[in-house]
């Protein structure tokens, strides 16, 4: 069995940024060993990255191949600089003329052979955000676009559970990015893929957003209509990260219809306006409850909330998304709705969002430029 004794005799071939034995380096983090699996992070200067890439790679790829080891996570990290406070603010223009190098610097690289990528967000969890971004990758499906669903809670990942995919990613040899698994003909990935179900996820911000790039960047998706993205709840680093760095096509925020869930929906709505996001429309999830003896309806958390958000923020809604037995028991057995009731009024719900969906993204441009965040 592996332990975290044998990652640091290992990590002591190489030299830390700080130019003693990395195992020796303040730039390691604690090294956590999970089972088979192997996570740490280094800090750098962030204006040498691209330097210590290198060495990140390296140190991967010496965990790698110790025996019992089936995968390893290695990130780089970077304290904000002293003084850099604030909050962030999208940039459409730069102060002063920078050169062609600076400027390719500050546009992040698209992902290769993704047309759109979509994020589904939401200001709060346990609003039901990962059952509609899966449903909704698998409808998307239905309509015979090439799909991709990637799970970006790294705390939370509910993917895994809602699809019943217990795999390990591969290793493509050579290239050291990972195949994605396939359910219901999407390409997903998650971190709940790589790490134990019942591990805490103890991770600084740094580390959470260096995993969602990997996550987006070092997997091989393919050819993609559209990408899903399982957003974490809230306004956070992760959001942030994928504003700046992935060319979002757009947002799709999810609440349910009661007062406390919508405060938070609008935080999610201007949270991507400011960093000039595109809202493609809001969902109204646990819409109503469907008694599934007698077919009436309790209205648990209000209703219709989300519809009068979305006509007083001027953004589209598109759907009521009720609370059924049915949608229940479906995700916690694997087989999202969608898939189990292909003709079923909530996966008309789905598909009508869908279709909603597709006709908004033939109007946007495929490969919209990312803002520049900058701290004040």
């Amino acid at each position: 069995m592996i332990t975290r004794d044998d990652v640091l005799a290992r990590l002591s071939e190489l030299t830390g940024p700080d130019g003693r034995p990395l195992a020796q380096s303040a730039a390691l983090s604690e090294v956590i060993v999970s089972g088979s699996k192997v996570y740490f992070s280094i800090a750098i200067d962030p204006s040498r990255s691209a330097e210590f890439e290198e060495l990140r790679v390296r140190a991967e790829g010496l965990v790698r191949d110790l025996p019992g080891v089936e995968s390893v996570i290695v990130t780089l990290t970077a304290e904000a600089p002293a003084g850099a406070s604030g909050t962030a603010r999208p940039q459409t223009a730069p102060e002063r003329p920078v050169g062609p190098r600076a400027a390719a610097a500050r546009t992040p690289a698209g992902v290769p052979g993704v047309r759109h990528i979509v994020a589904v967000a939401s200001g709060k969890g346990g609003v039901g955000k990962s059952t509609v971004a899966c449903n909704l990758a698998l409808a998307l499906a239905r309509q015979g676009l090439k799909v991709g669903l990637l799970d970006a809670d790294i705390y939370g990942p509910s993917v895994p559970k809602l699809l019943a995919l217990t795999e390990k990613p591969e290793v493509i040899p050579g290239r050291r990015i990972l195949r994605p698994l396939v359910a219901h003909g999407v390409k997903v990935m998650s971190i709940g893929f790589l790490v134990d179900e019942q591990a805490a996820m103890i991770w600084r911000g740094p580390m959470v957003m260096s995993a969602i790039q990997q996550m987006l960047r070092e997997v091989e998706w393919g050819e993609l209509d559209i990408l899903v993205v399982d957003m974490p709840p809230g306004t956070g680093d992760a959001q942030l990260t994928m504003a700046q760095n992935a060319a979002l096509a757009g947002a799709v925020i999810v609440s349910t219809p009661q007062d406390l869930a919508l405060i938070d929906a609008r935080r999610g709505v201007a949270m991507f306006r400011r960093v000039e996001v595109p809202i493609l429309g809001i969902v109204e999830n646990m819409s109503t409850f469907i008694c599934p003896h007698c077919g009436g309806r309790s209205d648990i958390f209000g209703h219709g909330g989300a519809r009068h958000e979305a006509g007083a923020l001027g953004v589209p809604f598109l759907g009521e998304v009720p609370l059924t037995m049915a949608l229940r028991e479906s995700s916690d057995g694997g087989r999202p709705i969608v898939v189990s009731d292909p003709s079923g009024a909530e996966t008309a719900t789905f598909l009508d969002i869908a279709a909603q969906l597709m006709a908004a993204l033939g109007n946007a441009p495929a490969e919209r430029q990312p803002p520049r965040i900058v701290v004040e």
